[in-house]
């Protein structure tokens, strides 16, 4: 009975913290798409999207994206036709490149919160996204174009199957289903936070996380990330950014951390986070898996490690101010 009281608080407090960030943030991001600031955001920077080698209409599914999330972007996307007979379309390469984007780049209002809260720095980590999705995505573009790599015509068919869950992130839903549907979400992250704090303690009690974090010791090194923070950043890496994220907070509460430990981590966190779910989404609507999991996979662990070096390299007070919250 012990046990299951310190486990119950810990878990009360953890989703406490959660919904502190996440509910006000999605009322905005509500209230921007009731409003249509999301389209018109979208419309102020088609004309500079073009660089990228995608339409210019594929502006307003990443910003959708970078501010909603996944199914916001999805719903944009539906609306828009791209892929459809009379519409735009697109091809292979530009698809798994708008997709690619998609994963570096959502929900940041969010998400980044919940970064900031962690102890790494809101714009940094939210401009860190951006631009990495921006640039990776141009370069899958041009190479596509200037190669003929993935250059057939990509079939957006198969989004018809997830539009209702679509529009559940792009505003086409009344008020009282969107309540309804935040609780839901709420009730299961409460159920999700209790799981995986059960899972790491056992871990933790059978030497699993110890076992876990000498295998992955290798790639740990490479890219610098602490070794204490290693099993809660894979969880989150493979499971998603608020969880994980959650987790790191709880960690942070009770560890010794300093921001070169915890911005590292968190940037991973950041740039690949949800292998399993959202990347398995957009493989299925055809995106290519290479550009949307190995790739972005590589190009996180490049990043990180060249931010590990730096942040090393840097005072303390130039850590704190630029890349900690």
């Amino acid at each position: 009975m012990t046990y299951l009281t310190a486990l119950g608080r810990r878990t009360w407090r953890l989703f406490l913290d959660l919904i502190k960030i996440m509910l006000p943030v999605m009322l905005a991001v509500k209230l921007a798409e009731d409003f249509g600031l999301v389209a018109w955001l979208a419309g102020a920077i088609a004309p500079a999207f073009g660089i990228t080698g995608l339409p210019p209409e594929a502006a307003l599914v990443w910003v959708s994206t970078a501010l909603v999330g996944i199914y916001g972007g999805l719903g944009a996307l539906l609306g828009l036709g791209l892929g459809l007979e009379g519409h735009i379309s697109l091809s292979q390469g530009q698809l798994a490149a708008l997709a690619a984007m998609m994963l570096f780049a959502h929900g940041l209002p969010m998400e980044q919160a919940i970064v900031r809260r962690a102890g790494a720095s809101f714009w940094f980590t939210a401009l860190l996204r951006a631009a990495t999705a921006l640039l990776y995505g141009s370069l899958v573009a041009h190479v596509s174009a200037a190669t003929g790599w993935l250059a057939e015509p990509a079939d957006l068919s198969r989004l018809a199957a997830h539009n209702s869950d679509a529009g559940a992130g792009s505003g086409e839903i009344g008020w009282g289903e969107w309540l309804l549907g935040a609780a839901e979400s709420f009730a299961l992250i409460g159920l999700i936070i209790l799981g995986l704090l059960m899972l790491l303690d056992a871990m933790d009690r059978l030497g699993i996380t110890r076992r876990f974090t000498q295998a992955l010791g290798p790639l740990l090194r490479w890219s610098g990330l602490d070794d204490k923070l290693a099993p809660v950043t894979t969880l989150g890496v493979l499971l998603g950014l608020t969880y994980g994220g959650g987790l790191i907070i709880e960690q942070a509460r009770n560890g010794d951390f300093t921001p070169r430990q915890l911005v590292p981590a968190l940037c991973w966190l950041s740039l690949s986070h949800a292998l399993i779910e959202d990347t398995l989404l957009l493989w299925l609507l055809g995106a290519d898996i290479w550009v949307i999991l190995v790739g972005r996979v590589i190009l996180t662990l490049a990043i990180v490690a060249g931010l590990v070096w730096l942040l090393h390299r840097l005072p303390d007070r130039t850590v704190e101010r630029w890349f900690a919250a």
